[in-house]
């Protein structure tokens, strides 16, 4: 077999593609939820939400980007192709970016709208052509190492962009800060458009997928299931107001989105029955009813196998989204953000810094959640006292001068991202090392370890809870610095293995619905969040919100540990005969 110690000239495409639309998704991310919860009548007004809405909306939104990948893979591999596909999300997406900039309650909800749709199209199929790059046996032993370089520019954008973020909130306002993640998006699709030119292997492995004759027309399919999810939403929002009184997962809007999952779910079981029945009449042409019902079934088995992994990833992503949320409401609260002499004049050089003071003024009153307290109309409950964030701080902490100097809370946004691109080539050559030895981790074995070190870090967290005293006083950044290091390396061990093992075991012509399910999983797990940190008011001590946290991961460890033994045998029969 043929190999080639380089990877396909695609990829670096797609990568920088990549790296601008994490750009802009991160920026409008790690702002989304400061935006939603500052107040009306602010120098730059926010919308002004409780936590409890705010935490809803930004579940809501995280889970919706993540459903519609799956309405997306499907019409690529059917319909439009890959391209074409990453072309209109990335343009959907940009408008709808820039669309925030504009202060108004219904264009905010339309640009919402407007960039959930845009990643449906975009984000199954770029990581789709990534693995159609490597679909030969040229590259073939190459996926792993070529996800995790993907990877990296995911997070190369999602660490600049929160830079720009600061920038342009703290001197412009938020409305600037959205426009330039709809600027980013821009320059992204205008790379991917010209890079086809210099990389033909995106061209050429960019092949529509031909439709089966079942009756299972693309625009059909797409119909049955989106009306069957919306009529599923419908009854999930009314029905258990109508007999409880209240919604069973605490909103309208929550228990919609799971029963819409629900028909997505029932779609991919029916679509596991279909691809035996399709491997078996194709085999049977030239083998033995006996022998093709067992290629059907090694066949099928591969779509068992990732509808497992969908379902233990689901709680990671309930956990790591809470970075947009909870930990971001950590960072703001109970977190020393104060900057060190030495480099206050390299925050003010890229004006990424606050300034804040103890002169007594009018100031908003912070209840014992970490959260201002909001009036009948969204706006700030006020107070006569020094700036908001020195109500847990220890005065002996407090500045001689009256000012302190703050790095902003979304800067700790670039966390994540800073530790994926530092750690992501020492795990690449430790992965190699061990594979040298012939002591190589298989996928499934790399995202079970993810979970088991993404477990640890809810520990740190509940370690720094016990530090701040229940929140009574800020604690150094490196609490949450580490926390983030933590999560980050299981990270890089579950999420692009993830996306290999897709290409892997995916049916060529499913490559892209089988991505979709996986960011589908992504979507519920990005809806749990929400709802977990809906649940941040609910414990007076937030070691047991994060200690929450930790037993669902504990699950999921085990549950993936069973799973282990027989996703490795499916794993490696594919890889033998393909």
């Amino acid at each position: 077999m043929a190999t080639n110690s380089k990877h396909p000239s695609g990829l670096k495409i797609l990568f920088f593609t990549e790296m601008w639309e994490r750009f802009g998704f991160y920026l409008m991310l790690g702002i989304f939820m400061l935006y939603m919860l500052h107040g009306k009548n602010e120098m730059f007004p926010g919308m002004g939400f409780s936590f409890e809405h705010a935490s809803d909306i930004y579940g809501t939104y995280i889970a919706l980007v993540y459903l519609t990948p799956f309405f997306g893979g499907l019409i690529a591999d059917r319909l439009l192709g890959y391209r074409k596909s990453i072309i209109i999300g990335g343009l959907l997406m940009a408008a709808g970016y820039i669309g925030l900039a504009f202060y108004n309650d219904v264009i905010f909800f339309i640009s919402l709208g407007l960039i959930i749709l845009g990643n449906g199209f975009f984000k199954p199929n770029i990581s789709s052509l990534v693995g159609k790059l490597y679909d030969n046996d040229t590259y073939r032993n190459k996926r792993d190492a070529g996800f995790n370089i993907f990877y990296m520019g995911i997070n190369l954008g999602g660490f600049l962009c929160n830079f720009v973020a600061a920038y342009m909130r703290i001197n412009y306002g938020w409305g600037w800060a959205f426009a330039a993640a709809g600027i980013g998006m821009i320059i992204g699709i205008i790379w991917f458009i010209f890079g086809q030119y210099y990389s033909k292997d995106i061209v050429k492995v960019d092949k529509i997928a031909p439709q089966e004759n079942d009756g299972n027309d693309v625009f059909i399919t797409v119909l049955k299931v989106f009306g069957l999810g919306i009529l599923a939403a419908f009854i999930g929002w009314n029905l258990f107001p109508l007999i409880m009184g209240d919604p069973l997962l605490g909103s309208r809007s929550t228990d919609a989105f799971l029963f819409f999952s629900i028909v997505i779910i029932v779609y991919y079981l029916k679509l596991y029955k279909q691809e035996y029945s399709i491997a078996f009449r194709e085999a049977k042409m030239h083998m033995s009813d006996e022998m093709a019902d067992l290629s059907a079934k090694k066949s099928a088995e591969s779509i068992k196998a990732l509808l497992a992994v969908f379902l233990v990833v689901v709680v990671f992503w309930a956990v790591f989204h809470q970075n947009g949320s909870a930990l971001t409401l950590w960072a703001e609260r109970f977190t020393d953000r104060s900057i060190s002499e030495q480099w206050v004049p390299v925050a003010e050089t890229f004006s990424l810094n606050q300034t804040v003071s103890t002169e007594i003024g009018e100031s908003p009153i912070i209840n014992q959640h970490g959260l201002i307290e909001l009036d009948a109309n969204g706006k700030p409950l006020t107070a006569d006292g020094p700036d908001e964030y020195y109500y847990n701080l220890p005065k002996e902490k407090w500045p001689e001068n009256g000012k302190s100097k703050l790095i902003s809370a979304e800067m700790f946004q670039s966390v994540n991202p800073f530790f994926i691109i530092l750690f992501t080539p020492l795990l690449v050559m430790f992965f190699n090392y061990l594979k040298n030895r012939k002591k190589a981790i298989s996928t499934p074995q790399k995202i079970v370890y993810g979970l088991i070190i993404s477990t640890l870090s809810c520990v740190v967290m509940i370690v720094a809870v016990w530090a701040s005293g229940n929140g009574d006083t800020k604690v150094s950044a490196w609490w949450l610095v580490s926390a983030y290091a933590v999560i980050t390396i299981g990270e890089i061990f579950l999420s692009p293995m993830s996306l290999s093992l897709v290409s892997k075991l995916s049916p060529p012509r499913l490559t892209a619905i089988m991505m979709g399910g996986l960011f589908l999983s992504g979507a519920i797990g990005n809806k749990l969040s929400g709802i977990l940190s809906g649940m941040w008011t609910l414990y007076e001590n937030k070691t047991w919100f994060f200690a929450l946290n930790m037993v669902l991961l504990m699950v999921s460890v085990i549950m993936s540990t069973l799973l282990l033994k027989w996703l490795n045998k499916v794993v490696k029969e594919k890889e033998e005969n393909s």
